[in-house]
């Protein structure tokens, strides 16, 4: 899937243009950017960092169609919206585990290093299970640096393209 963030000026609302495999186009509205890093932004560098099968991205990449997302083009597969709606329900912990993950480690990415323990600990208190082990949250910390520092580069009028692996994208269980 290819996705491209496009860099309005700031405080003005952008939008995301999301290319699926199969030949879908969408276009996702991502709220007022600014010269930081968007916030959809940041969740596709984390989740592509700690390699998220199951996030808000792959669910994107299956089929989940979000209430921000407007299609564009390309013939949208039989039973979409049906399809979207099963993988919501069935992925509906690990998407809302993506979002607590995109959370942290934008939390952790504007601390000391030496707070990640710390931080670790209150993020995840109720569900220590949860927490990413600490050397895949300093990777995501790290990934999402160098995503910042190249947001910053680009210009108004600019875009970012990435692409997400086809193998990193829900499915439904076969019954």
């Amino acid at each position: 899937m290819r996705v491209t963030f496009e860099r309005p000026p700031d405080h003005v609302w952008g939008s995301i243009l999301i290319e699926r495999d199969d030949k879908v186009v969408y276009r996702m509205n991502a709220g007022p950017i600014t010269g930081a890093i968007p916030h959809d932004l940041v969740h596709f560098t984390i989740e592509d960092a700690m390699r998220l099968p199951d996030g808000i991205w792959a669910a994107i990449a299956g089929g989940v169609v979000f209430k921000s997302m407007t299609h564009q083009s390309g013939r949208r597969p039989p039973h979409a919206a049906d399809r979207s709606a099963a993988l919501i329900r069935a992925y509906r912990d690990r998407i809302q585990h993506a979002e607590l993950l995109g959370g942290f480690v934008e939390a952790a990415a504007a601390k000391p290093a030496a707070d990640l323990a710390k931080l670790t600990t209150q993020w995840f208190a109720s569900r220590p299970a949860d927490a990413p082990p600490p050397d895949q949250a300093r990777s995501a910390v790290a990934a999402l640096h160098a995503a910042e520092a190249r947001w910053r580069e680009i210009p108004v009028g600019g875009t970012l393209t990435l692409d997400w692996p086809a193998h990193r994208s829900l499915r439904l269980a076969r019954h």
